[in-house]
């Protein structure tokens, strides 16, 4: 059972990365919202990983902290939630604010992520909100989760971009590319050069 990889990162997208360890790529599904926090292409990139074995499939998920990928098997461990579903659940929140949202009961922050309808949300703070007070304490994902590296601005212009239907993946590399040094970085020409470049 692979549990973690450390290679070259030889390809990266959104919602996969494929890694060359000592000459075998492997191809790993990835949160769209970890797709940021990627070194480039070329460099040494080190994930936890989830090895879900099906009849037909054996499928790697990848995570950047042994918080989300903690946070990732409880979610695939509530029914009716497969890995294709926690994938997504992880990459529309960071795994602080999911957790965050799943003890509060938040159902309305919940169904916000594509994908997540109202009954599984429900289910989600029934059957996890217990057991993450003793899986992910909030230190641990506070150390665990990374910094963003966009400023308040930025977060609001990649929200909106998600309103608008982007993953937070193309949404993040739209506000990069839009981001200049001689135009204004308020929000309203931001989030205008953005849209422009949002895949």
């Amino acid at each position: 059972m692979i549990a973690h990889l450390r290679g070259t990162l030889l390809e990266k997208h959104p919602n996969a990365v494929i890694v060359d360890v000592q000459g075998v790529g492997y191809e790993v599904a990835i949160p769209v919202s970890a797709f940021s926090s990627l070194p480039e292409k070329g460099q040494t990139v080190a994930l936890h990983i989830h090895t879900h074995v099906r009849e037909e499939a054996l499928a790697l998920f990848g995570f950047l902290t042994a918080a989300d990928k903690a946070l990732f098997e409880k979610l695939i461990g509530v029914s009716g939630i497969g890995p294709s579903v926690a994938i997504k659940t992880l990459g529309g929140m960071t795994g602080a604010d999911l957790a965050n949202a799943i003890r509060s009961g938040a159902v309305e922050q919940l169904v916000r992520i594509p994908g997540v309808g109202k009954k599984t949300a429900e289910r989600m703070v029934l059957e996890l909100r217990d057991k993450l007070d003793l899986a992910l304490p909030d230190r641990a994902l506070a150390a665990a989760a990374p910094k963003s590296a966009f400023s308040a601005t930025e977060e609001d212009v990649i929200s909106a971009l998600m309103n608008f239907g982007a993953q937070r993946g193309a949404a993040e590399a739209a506000v990069n590319k839009a981001r200049s040094a001689s135009e204004p970085n308020d929000f309203d020409p931001l989030f205008r050069r953005a849209l422009k470049l949002v895949r």
